[in-house]
């Protein structure tokens, strides 16, 4: 599934979807959001309609990293990434959505 935005009337803010079917996410029982827009403090994602989601409204006009963490501790990226960016401090790329 990919990022969905929804930008404000006036394009400062955008209303983001996030979210990762349940197949990619390894059938983990929970699925949390962390990226640069919540200092990387994993957010819970609720699970409906076999896929993990969450919005969040960012500032419109740049990049954030993010990645998904199962409650297990795995950490996946989104497979409809709008890019990838390599983190040396992960040693793997991390995803990217462009506002």
């Amino acid at each position: 599934m990919p990022l969905t935005k929804k930008y404000s009337s006036d394009k400062a803010m955008c209303k983001v979807g996030f979210s990762l079917p349940e197949e990619f996410a390894g059938n983990a029982s929970k699925l949390f959001l962390a990226g640069e827009f919540n200092a990387w403090a994993p957010a819970p994602m609720r699970k409906s309609k076999g896929a993990f989601s969450l919005s969040l409204e960012l500032p419109a006009g740049a990049s954030y990293q993010y990645r998904y963490i199962t409650g297990e501790g795995v950490w996946l990226n989104d497979t409809e990434a709008d890019c990838y960016v390599f983190n040396t401090f992960a040693d793997a790329d991390n995803s990217v959505v462009l506002l």
